[in-house]
């Protein structure tokens, strides 16, 4: 393995392995600055609330949550509630974060915060994940998507290496975009650039992720991510 800096920047794939990372105003930032959505901020624990102007959906982000579910959003009439854990990747939360506003008719800024209409099924076929039985699976199998429609958690996102703690869970009303906007988020093999501290422990010492180095590269350090996993999947082959 080698060895990083703890404040090294680096690029990570696949996305479920990378943790959270540091982007929290990605997620947050669009709603408060583009949409005006009132918040509360603690400074001292860093818990984060902000509603919908017409009070139909809350968002909160508590870091210091005892069970790890770090975001929970609620949309009331009808109740459907989402949560993420402290290891999902704040790029696949700010796709569903970001997506709120249109979900309840809010078109503005449209244009820059893109909904997918891409069924699931064909979002996990692009990304070389399986489908079977309702079950979207990694190509590594380190991470799946399961649909239970009559539960009440219709979707669950689980991580091989959490297993106490799904990265999302979407409770029976969610609407399907949301949920689609956050698997293309995730699934995506594009990878996520971190400080190599706050990559998961698990994963520094997993062999189906792959980390490259942001500085040093003779090239465009995306490119020369793209290559190495290239690479090691025709190593696989």
């Amino acid at each position: 393995m080698t060895t990083y800096g703890p404040d090294e920047r680096v690029l990570v794939s696949p996305r479920y392995m990378a943790g959270a990372g540091d982007r929290l105003a990605d997620a947050l930032g669009p709603l408060i600055h583009l949409f005006g959505w009132p918040t509360q901020h603690d400074a001292a624990t860093g818990h984060v609330a902000i509603s919908s102007p017409d009070g139909s959906v809350f968002c909160d982000f508590d870091p210091v949550q005892p069970v790890g579910r770090w975001w929970t959003i609620t949309h009331h009439e009808p109740y459907w509630q989402v949560q993420f854990s402290r290891q999902t990747p704040l790029e696949a939360v700010a796709a569903a974060t970001q997506a709120l506003p249109q979900l309840l008719g809010d078109e503005r800024h449209a244009e820059r915060i893109p909904i997918t209409d891409m069924p699931l099924n064909k979002l996990a076929a692009l990304n070389d994940w399986s489908v079977e039985d309702g079950v979207l699976t990694s190509p590594d199998w380190c991470c799946r998507l399961l649909h239970t429609p009559e539960a009440d958690i219709t979707w669950r996102i689980e991580h091989a290496f959490f297993e106490k703690q799904p990265l999302a869970t979407f409770t029976r009303e969610v609407p399907e975009g949301l949920v689609r906007n956050f698997f293309a988020h995730l699934a995506t093999p594009a990878p996520v650039e971190r400080a190599f501290a706050d990559v998961p422990l698990s994963t520094r010492h997993e062999h189906h992720n792959l980390i490259t180095p942001v500085r040093g590269s003779a090239i465009n350090p995306q490119i020369d991510h793209a290559l190495a996993q290239f690479g090691r999947t025709g190593r696989r082959r």
